[in-house]
């Protein structure tokens, strides 16, 4: 066992309770550097809640959420972003009247104390790293779109482009394909697999199949706690797996 700071992310005894219900329950949950997770599980299982838990959008009623090291549930939001963690959430925020470009320049973090030679360099700087957030997002021949014109699967992409352009050290995504085309689900699983080992990531999903497309680990929560966790096969060939969740 290694010790907690050799993880990227350290969930411990984590328990948040809204009215008496226990939507995470004791949870320890375990995560490497660059590592790609997916977690699944029924609905009410406390996905979308671990997501708010460590973007601090909710606060827990007890344990510990550490994130390289820094313990994450005393800061507010935005400090947690300037920590590296960056979260998509199931409805993309984009600026529809911008074009993709815009869109992200508008998410570049800007640099402090920025001004003369410096301004041109950024600005130079800035242009190539938005053709090549774009063309890894797949928009590469739509950065002079209006972003409110893209397909809805296109503007999924932005959003994570504009994640992306920020450097996260983990990006969240919750439920990324939903409402996307069969062709679209496939170009994000690609997506996906080119990020693993660049970025650590968790994505939350339901749709199986795309699971088997990205899974490395899966995690299946249930009722706020852990359980199961491994590859594909192993998390489906387990009985509690298949009783709880798989067999619906």
């Amino acid at each position: 066992m290694s010790s907690n700071s050799d993880f990227l992310l350290a969930v411990e005894d984590l328990t948040v309770s809204f009215d008496g219900f226990k939507a995470i329950d004791n949870l320890n949950f375990y995560m490497d550097n660059k590592e790609l997770r997916v977690v699944i599980g029924p609905n009410g299982a406390g996905k979308t809640t671990l997501l708010d838990l460590i973007c601090g959008k909710t606060k827990p009623t007890a344990g510990s959420i550490k994130f390289r090291g820094k313990e994450l549930t005393q800061l507010p939001e935005h400090r947690i972003v300037w920590e590296g963690v960056g979260r998509k959430f199931q409805t993309p925020s984009i600026y529809d009247s911008l074009t993709v470009r815009e869109n992200l320049e508008v998410s570049y973090p800007k640099g402090r104390g920025v001004w003369g030679a410096l301004a041109f360099k950024r600005d130079e700087a800035l242009r190539e790293k938005t053709q090549e957030i774009a063309s890894v997002v797949l928009l590469d021949n739509s950065l002079n779109t209006q972003a409110g014109l893209l397909s809805h699967g296109q503007k999924q992409w932005l959003e994570i482009g504009m994640l992306l352009i920020q450097d996260p050290a983990l990006l969240m995504l919750d439920e990324p394909i939903a409402g996307m085309s069969a062709k679209e689900r496939e170009l994000t699983a690609e997506l996906l697999n080119h990020l693993a080992g660049k970025h650590s990531i968790i994505v939350i999903e339901h749709d199986m199949n795309f699971v088997k497309q990205i899974g490395r680990k899966v995690t299946v929560l249930h009722q706020g706690a852990i359980l199961a966790e491994g590859d594909m096969d192993k998390v489906q060939s387990d009985q509690r797996v298949i009783d709880v969740y798989l067999g619906h």
